[in-house]
């Protein structure tokens, strides 16, 4: 794998990307889309009758799906019908009693399989104590579609955290059928120990696993395609790594790439194209700076897509999704994207061309999808939003 090149012309203008190795990239170019400069973005309170407690995902359970699913941190998923005025919500699955949540703990991810309608599977990533995360498959009632059968956890794969940070925790299923999860580094300020670049564990990486089937001695089976599974010191879980803290990957599902959001240390907040067996630089990069002065072999290291400066507010990247629905036509084929701690949200496309959208104020802790691919946030003062536009009327 050859490295990308980047160049930074400007903080919000293009970036060069490049790569002779086009065939691994497998990316479908996006049109340069510009947004209209007399569109204003706004959000607006989704669910006005609802409130959450610091909610981390937003799913739903199927192209056909009228409902909606938040997950919150302490270790509850909620669901509710995807209607504006509603004011029902009831509790899908409750695992309160085996989350733990310090810090960055808690119940951060889950998806719903692909065959979901005819096998209700459920998968939770979760942290059940402040040295372990895991990954874990429940099953809806077979009395109750808003309710999930608590005794019916199956444990699939286990994560043991050094640290009580940099978790990751984005769970989904790729058009390949396998499903997909985002570990961070273990925790500690630089990857003490360096998990993000050694393959022998599953920190800092993205993982790829098949759940429809069963290897020996496992809960899920290995994806005979996986990148390092005829390695023999390496796990053959993994995807692709050098990554600090995956914080929400996801798949465009018109060009099937995958984009994700990796949160920075001290210098650059940075946005990824997820290709199989890619080695995204931490801790020898923190984007595209060199994180150790002395040693900077950036050999094979593919470079962000973009990267932004952190700062006093700008300083924790929350990845987003490729926007795909019809409310939004402006939008169409850009990756939106937002941070956490200064609620700024931008539009990005494939070619690296960044534009500011929106100074939320919200801290935004995740966005997702509903059925009909409309994009929804979640934020930590315990609401779901929306974006919405308006025309400027200029004299």
């Amino acid at each position: 794998m050859k490295r990308i090149g980047l160049v930074l012309l400007s903080f919000s203008t293009l970036f060069y990307m490049s790569c002779s190795d086009a065939d691994e990239l497998a990316l479908t170019p996006n049109p340069d889309v510009q947004i209209d400069s007399l569109t204003v973005f706004a959000v607006n309170n989704a669910f006005p009758e609802l409130t959450f407690s610091k909610p981390l995902d937003l799913q739903s359970a199927g192209v056909d799906e009228n409902r909606i699913f938040v997950a919150e941190k302490d270790g509850i998923i909620k669901v509710f019908n995807n209607d504006a005025t509603t004011e029902d919500i009831s509790t899908f699955l409750d695992i309160t009693e085996k989350t733990a949540t310090a810090s960055e703990l808690g119940l951060l991810g889950f998806a719903f399989h692909p065959e979901y309608t005819t096998n209700g599977f459920l998968y939770v990533t979760y942290t059940p104590s402040e040295e372990l995360a895991v990954v874990s498959r429940f099953k809806v009632s077979e009395t109750d579609a808003n309710m999930v059968d608590e005794s019916s956890e199956t444990i699939l794969l286990e994560i043991p955290q050094p640290a009580t940070n940099h978790n990751g925790g984005q769970l989904a299923f790729g058009p390949d059928g396998y499903l997909y999860i985002s570990s961070g580094d273990g925790g500690g300020s630089g990857d003490p120990d360096g998990n993000a670049q050694n393959l022998t564990n599953l920190l800092g990486k993205i993982l790829r696993i098949d759940v429809d089937a069963i290897d020996e001695k496992l809960n899920y089976a290995i994806p005979t395609d996986n990148p390092f599974v005829d390695e023999e010191n390496a796990r053959s879980e993994i995807y692709a790594y050098g990554l600090r803290n995956p914080w929400r990957f996801s798949f465009d599902n018109q060009t099937n790439t995958i984009w994700a959001g990796d949160v920075g240390q001290d210098k650059k907040e940075e946005i990824d194209l997820i290709v199989k067996g890619g080695n995204y630089g931490w801790n020898i990069l923190e984007g595209t700076s060199c994180f150790f002065e002395d040693d900077c072999d950036d050999t094979d290291l593919i470079a962000p897509l973009y990267e932004y400066e952190r700062t006093e507010n700008d300083k924790s990247v929350t990845g987003g999704y490729v926007y795909r629905g019809d409310a939004l036509p402006e939008l169409q084929g850009l990756y939106i994207y937002g941070d956490f701690v200064s609620g700024r949200i931008w539009a990005l496309n494939q070619s690296g061309n960044n534009t500011l959208i929106l100074e939320s104020g919200l801290a935004i802790s995740s966005f997702g999808i509903d059925a009909n691919n409309e994009l929804y946030i979640c934020a930590f003062d315990g609401k779901i939003y929306e974006l919405t536009t308006e025309i400027e009327v200029r004299p």
